[in-house]
């Protein structure tokens, strides 16, 4: 479900009127008409302005600000501002303050501040947004209700009593029987045997490494007590107002470690995603695109909202960049190539204080004669133009397997290797995929994938057993399946499965493991043909897995490095180690196996994306690109193409490719 208001791109972003005079506020309604704003969040942190005091709501300033909104053609995402509970509330209850791993209580002044799982919390922002609701359902600038603000950061877990009972119930509703439990988490090693609900305390920090199945159950808790308490405003909000859109902002795809967004995407109504460039990457459009493409994903390939970018530098980096000129277009319409159908920033006005005085907003510091200003209004009319692509879809015929469970229980403690990453992985092969000018969708292991030509799983560690017999099937249905090292390993509850390593996999890929060799700092070994790789070897011996090259040097030198395995209709692939400059390479084998088409002699500068009817051409370098075979009529400048375009440094060319 996605607001029906504004028609078109959506443009615009947070608006913090409550910082700023009411002068300031009247020039702003002129800005956003100027900029051609038809959107923003409002209301976000602003609890101790709604509610003063215990039960008594104060909304006369809000609607003021509202009705000037929506008499200017602004239409509201109002937000509930449960991330920021107001001083007389944690006062009157501050057991409501999360508690860190290692027992501290988090002070007041943050946000994110009270525990989800806390009774007092949850009953307060169930009356609050019940008055909110009441208050505001029917208005006709209300197109969507955004609850809450980035679950799970900066706090994903809360160690307070609060939780701990509710971690409890959790287990109960789980396991039933504590025998149960006992027999999943392996509770016989060191004697952590339980004969009580009541002995089991939450995984604090401890001197040693901690039971692994325990800290991922409680992973799974600690995301689930988020998911509940935007579970409980939705639901009075959708009772409120049937048919407004309820949904909630991530703190960026790619870097949300402590939110499981495939059981989140059941939740909401549209996914709403926020990204921030990392400022000192050069090629940080890459990973721009990888958080794009993921919330795309979790969206199940339907249009998605970009809840929040900056105009410029952010404010919580070591290095806080500013950007280029034609930086932020370039980023704004990216995100719309890979299927968002809005365009919103933190913030609209730069603020003067608080802890984000230093993050950029659509109106700087230096205000409307700045060269940034001029580039949000010229980005508003050129999503004007872009209209008719709210709505379409993007293809892909390649898929990344992307389980949170299993990035979890990678990085517990105690793994061979310190470098066993999974962001290391996925974005190692996301950009070869990416250099390759290939768009490729997310998925979970269990999901359909019947659809892809190619799907690769770049870290696999946790496998369950009926994920691993839908790759099988996969695979024996024509399918082409790549696996990257140290896959299929353990089953939920971080237990090695039986037999040889790989053993989920074992018979999928046709090999098993017999020792894993993971690499020293720095250290590397070579593949024959004289390929370095770094990280990881192992010694495979096959079974029914062809070579396709070896390792040259190291440990399991004359050993399988890369395999093919023929099953059924299909082909598995398996690469054990870590290439340090030729995975693009060995991609472009299994690409070309399994007949992906894919621009050819374009430089990996330029980013290419097809959304419904538009490509989009995106020159992230600083000479300019030559494209051959584009046909149609160009977005911006209405020039009709039939052949090769050129593609300005720094700049992006959207080409209608229907009549």
């Amino acid at each position: 479900m996605y607001p029906e208001r504004p028609a078109g791109i959506a443009f615009g972003g947070d608006y913090y009127p409550e910082q700023w005079p009411r002068e300031v506020l009247e020039e702003d309604a002129a800005l956003m008409r100027e900029a051609g704003v038809n959107l923003v969040s409002l209301g976000m942190f602003s609890w101790a302005l709604m509610e003063p005091a215990e039960g008594r709501y104060a909304f006369g300033w809000l609607d003021e600000i509202v009705d000037r909104l929506h008499a200017n053609g602004v239409a509201v995402a109002l937000a509930t501002p449960t991330a920021a509970p107001p001083a007389w509330f944690v006062r009157a209850h501050p057991d409501v303050l999360p508690v860190t791993r290692d027992g501290q209580r988090i002070g007041l002044g943050g946000r994110q501040s009270a525990c989800s799982s806390a009774p007092a919390f949850r009953e307060a922002t169930a009356r609050l947004v019940r008055a909110l609701g009441e208050h505001y359902r029917g208005h006709p600038a209300v197109v969507m209700w955004h609850v809450h603000n980035e679950y799970g950061a900066p706090l994903g877990e809360c160690y307070c009593e609060h939780s701990v009972a509710a971690w409890r119930e959790w287990l109960r509703t789980t396991y039933r029987e504590v025998p149960a439990l006992n027999e999943a988490w392996g509770a016989t090693f060191w004697g952590q045997t339980y004969t009580d609900w009541a002995e089991i305390d939450a995984p604090r920090f401890n001197h040693t490494a901690v039971n692994p199945a325990q800290r991922l159950d409680y992973a799974r808790f600690s995301d689930g007590e988020h998911r509940a308490h935007y579970a409980l405003q939705r639901d009075i909000l959708r009772d409120l107002a049937p048919g407004i859109p309820v949904t909630t902002n991530f703190a960026g795809t790619v870097n949300c470690k402590s939110t499981d967004l495939w059981r989140w995407a059941r939740e909401l109504d549209v996914i709403a995603n926020d990204h921030y460039l990392k400022a000192e990457r050069p090629d940080n459009h890459i990973d721009l695109a990888m958080s794009a493409d993921l919330a795309r994903s979790v969206a199940g390939g339907a249009p998605w909202m970009l809840m929040e970018h900056s105009a410029g530098a952010v404010n919580w980096q070591p290095r806080n960049l500013a950007k280029r000129p034609g930086e932020m277009r370039r980023n704004s319409l990216a995100h719309v190539a890979r299927g968002s159908d809005s365009v919103l920033f933190f913030q609209f006005r730069a603020s003067r204080f608080g802890a984000e005085k230093f993050h950029s907003g659509m109106v700087p510091h230096a205000g409307t004669g700045s060269e940034q200003w001029r580039e949000v209004v010229r980005l508003g009319a050129d999503l004007r133009e872009l209209a008719a692509v709210r709505g379409s879809r993007v293809r892909a015929e390649v898929a990344l397997v992307w389980d949170w469970e299993s990035y979890w229980a990678l990085e517990l403690d105690w793994r061979p290797s310190v470098d066993l990453e999974f962001r290391e992985r996925m974005d190692a092969f996301y950009e070869a995929l990416w250099r390759e000018h290939v768009t490729v969708d997310f998925v979970h292991p269990s999901a359909d994938i019947s659809g892809y030509a190619v799907v690769v799983a770049p870290s696999s560690y946790l496998l369950t057993e009926a994920a691993a017999k839908n790759l099988h099937r996969y695979v024996e249905s024509g399918g082409t399946l790549l696996v990257s090292y140290f896959s299929g390993i353990v089953d939920e509850h971080d237990t090695i499965h039986p037999g040889a390593h790989p053993g989920a996999l074992r018979e999928l890929l046709g090999l098993s493991i017999e020792e894993f060799h993971p690499l020293r700092e720095h250290e590397t070994v070579e593949l024959d043909g004289g390929a370095p790789a770094r990280v990881w070897s192992e010694r495979i011996r096959p079974a029914g897995a062809v070579a396709v090259r070896r390792f040259a040097t190291g440990p399991d030198a004359g050993h399988p490095a890369f395999t093919r395995h023929e099953l059924g209709a299909g082909t598995a692939w398996y690469l054990a180690t870590a290439p340090s400059g030729g995975l693009r390479e060995l991609l472009g084998q299994v690409l070309d196996h399994a007949g992906v088409s894919r621009p050819r002699g374009l430089p990996d500068t330029l980013e290419v994306v097809r959304r419904g009817d538009h490509v989009f051409l995106i020159n992230h370098g600083d000479d300019p690109v030559t494209v051959e075979g584009v046909t149609g009529t160009s977005v911006f400048d209405g020039v009709r193409h039939d052949g090769p375009v050129t593609v300005a440094p720094g700049t992006v060319m959207v080409v209608a490719t229907t009549p």
